[in-house]
């Protein structure tokens, strides 16, 4: 996965091409081959996960070109780097099922099998609506199985490369500035810099959105007087390529996006021993621990019975170790999620299988509750607040028609009330 100073979210680096195939790649974390054996789901087991577990943190780009796609690069907040650039996900796909509003992004993790050629290249892209009414109702909707569809504000999902393919060089990104991807992408919305741009402004013929929702939105925040400005251009101009259409076109013009960060990981066994102030472990962020744990204590008010209290107690106790993580990452079949609440579980068997092959998911990724403290999320009542977001993906990672394949994604709130 994408390179952090050397390290890897997951540990997979791109090697030189050689004449031998079983030399194509190097693993260098603990994280091993997924076992498709099942594992013990039982919800009553408080028993620790044992399975080492990769922590992610948040740290701003170093780098105007850190969050380029041909980087492989782990996001969270800001705009996509999409790893099939051209076949993005589409249609009703992208919107909220509830309020029918184009989702927002969340983060990305590039998350490679060594063991899958056509997994070479493997990222996963986790999507939701910033509506907290929205997500309440998604609480409902997420306990839903066939023939019934569930209506979901929080998707996730899955796309993945062999290493020769249209988009990326075979060799390994030099991470110093001159990477460059195979070819252009398709064009974005001009609004959000997140989804596809299919729609062109009447006017200019030069602003592109994903849907009329932002099209409305852009024309009267700030597009109605660039529109005249751009065909101004365009009428002096032989081609309407030029650099002040391209700079608008490229830059994401909503500002309610939330904050850009590139995520760097560290193996949790490296928490394990209290850390000393001449500890060399990274700290990404200096971020006042008390700040964290402030927000962390201030959620007790939200649990309802001692068995929720006990299980965020077992939850704040193992996070404490490194309280700034917003993502812990443990892709095995013997991985179990490290839940904050008792109620609102779900269960390895009530997992809904792969669309794509019908097989088993396993748990991936969990997102925690600190990412809000990052991206600057409010205590008010309607704000958006979750305990955890946990993403099952396909066992067999298999193949389809589709670039991006949805997974299954399961959010905990902490209240169960809408």
């Amino acid at each position: 996965m994408g390179s952090f100073n050397g390290e890897d979210f997951k540990g997979l680096r791109i090697t030189q091409l050689d004449d031998d195939e079983d030399e194509d790649v190097k693993e260098e974390s603990q994280v091993e081959p997924i076992n498709l054996d099942e594992f013990d789901d039982d919800d009553d087991d408080e028993e620790e996960n044992e399975e080492p577990v990769t922590l992610g943190f948040v740290e701003s780009p170093k780098f105007p070109w850190s969050n380029l796609r041909q980087l492989f690069p782990n996001l969270a907040g800001g705009v996509p780097a999409w790893l099939d650039p051209v076949n993005l996900p589409s249609g009703k796909s992208i919107l909220c099922d509830l309020c029918e509003e184009p989702l927002q992004f969340v983060l990305q993790l590039y998350a490679p099998l060594t063991d899958k050629e056509s997994a070479f290249h493997r990222t996963l892209f986790l999507f939701m609506c910033p509506s907290m009414s929205c997500l309440l109702r998604d609480q409902h909707e997420q306990w839903k199985r066939v023939p019934e569809k569930p209506m979901r504000s929080v998707k996730v999902f899955r796309c993945q490369l062999p290493r020769v393919n249209p988009f990326y060089s075979s060799e390994a990104p030099k991470h110093d500035g001159t990477d460059k991807p195979l070819g252009h992408g398709a064009p974005l919305c001009t609004w959000c810099g997140t989804w596809k741009g299919d729609k062109v402004c009447g006017g200019c013929k030069t602003a592109r959105y994903c849907s009329p929702k932002h099209q409305s939105l852009h024309w009267h925040r700030a597009h109605k007087t660039e529109c005249q400005k751009l065909r101004a251009v365009q009428e002096t101009s032989d081609s309407v390529d030029n650099g002040v259409s391209l700079t608008q076109v490229q830059k994401a013009a909503c500002k309610s996006l939330w904050k850009e960060f590139v995520l760097i990981n560290e193996d949790e066994s490296e928490y394990d021993t209290e850390m000393s102030e001449s500890d060399e472990v990274a700290q990404p962020m200096v971020v006042s621990k008390r700040e964290v744990d402030d927000q962390m204590k201030s959620m007790m008010k939200d649990f309802e019975g001692d068995a929720d209290k006990n299980s965020w107690v077992n939850f704040q106790q193992r996070v404490d170790k490194a309280p700034e993580q917003v993502v812990r990452y443990c892709r095995s079949s013997e991985a179990k999620p490290l839940w904050p609440i008792a109620s609102g579980r779900v269960s390895k068997s009530e997992v809904p299988n792969c669309k794509s092959c019908g097989g088993p998911r396993c748990f991936e990724f969990q997102v925690m509750p600190q990412l809000l403290f990052f991206f600057g999320g409010s205590n008010e009542r309607e704000s958006l607040d979750w305990a955890t977001i946990v993403v099952y993906t396909c066992e067999n990672s298999c193949e389809s028609s589709l670039s991006y394949n949805e997974e299954f994604v399961w959010v905990q709130v902490y209240s169960q009330t809408t």
